[in-house]
């Protein structure tokens, strides 16, 4: 996939930041995607076009999951499913680069979306490059923790207003 764009006679990076919240943490369980949200970034600059959608799942949301993210069934009961919202979610991500914190768990369950709804697309793989930046943090900074929260702290970005997790709040910090 290409994740180059042309702009006017310039050449940029197109990168979307991208982050799931779902009903639990293992998708071969039957778990699935609640919410997605994702940012663009053009030439390394965050741009104003956004990708926001909440999906009702159709199934509870384990215990452990709802104190994470504080996101209810019940709350999704009036919003599309996943099959609803694929084709606007391919289109906003396809031949970008994209960057997520543990990228093996935003994408697992991702793929297993597309597989359960019968898309053509097949992986998510197929048609963006990924970029993890928990690799990287683990890279830089061996043994120590690397979560979301502790690289904040370590390079001083603000998160304080984050009382729970959430797609979008996530992709910005």
């Amino acid at each position: 996939p290409r994740s180059k764009i042309e702009l006017g006679t310039k050449i940029v990076m197109r990168q979307v930041i991208l982050d799931t919240e779902t009903t639990g943490l293992e998708w071969d369980l039957g778990h699935r995607v609640i919410e997605v949200g994702c940012i663009e970034l053009l030439g390394r600059r965050v741009t104003k076009k956004r990708f926001h959608r909440f999906i009702n799942p159709e199934r509870s949301i384990d215990h452990g999951a709802l104190e994470v993210h504080g996101i209810t069934a019940e709350s999704l009961l009036d919003k599309p499913r996943f099959s609803d919202i694929v084709d606007e979610l391919l289109e906003f991500i396809t031949g970008s680069e994209l960057v997520i914190h543990n990228a093996d768990f935003d994408i697992g369950f991702l793929n297993n979306e597309l597989l359960l709804i019968g898309s053509n697309v097949g992986r998510i793989e197929d048609v963006c490059r990924i970029q993890d930046t928990l690799q990287l943090a683990r890279q830089l900074h061996p043994g120590q923790r690397n979560s979301l929260d502790a690289l904040c702290k370590r390079y001083g970005v603000d998160n304080s207003h984050r009382t729970q997790h959430g797609a979008m709040l996530d992709a910005e910090i």
